[in-house]
Formats: C-alpha cells, sequence, structure tokens
C-alpha cells in the first residue's frame, strides 16, 4: 500500500500543532515541559512539514518559469502593452 505524500505532510503538521497546543497548556505546571514541546512543534512544521510540502507542490513544474530572466521580464512588458492597448 503507497502512501501519499499529501497524507504524510497533513500528519505531521496536524502532529506539530497538536504539540505546540500541548505545550502552551501544560507549561503552568511544568514549563521545561511545556517549552520542550513547542519547540519540537516549531521545529517539525518549519524544517519537516514545509519542505515535505514545497517538494510535493514543485513536482514536475519547471523553475525557469518562476525565474526572473531577461526573457520572462519582455514577455511580463508584452503582456503589460497588450492590456494597455485594448483599454
Amino acid at each position: 500500500m503507497k502512501i501519499k505524500l499529501k497524507y504524510i505532510v497533513l500528519l505531521v503538521t496536524l502532529a506539530s500543532i497538536a504539540s505546540i497546543i500541548y505545550g502552551f497548556s501544560i507549561k503552568e505546571d511544568n514549563p521545561n515541559w511545556g517549552h520542550k514541546c513547542i519547540g519540537l512543534g516549531t521545529v517539525s512544521l518549519f524544517f519537516v512539514a514545509m519542505p515535505l510540502f514545497l517538494f510535493k507542490e514543485s513536482k514536475g513544474k519547471n523553475m525557469k518559469d518562476y525565474m526572473l530572466t531577461k526573457e520572462n521580464i519582455m514577455k511580463m512588458q508584452e503582456k503589460e502593452r497588450k492590456k494597455t492597448e485594448n483599454q
């Protein structure tokens, strides 16, 4: 059975948010453990879930289309000129 990356990202995100919420709720009774839970949740959210999400979403896309090259600048300027002519 192949698990989709979408579900892994969702699971990691929910676990991270749950860890952060748990850390804030337990911070009054046990501050050290609360801070550790908040930190682990934040780290896993930004260093695990976000790169997995970006990897999943960028599959099959050409990065050159999103870079600011001379060709892309010329294309954008042409689109602007066509818009002003039509108005």
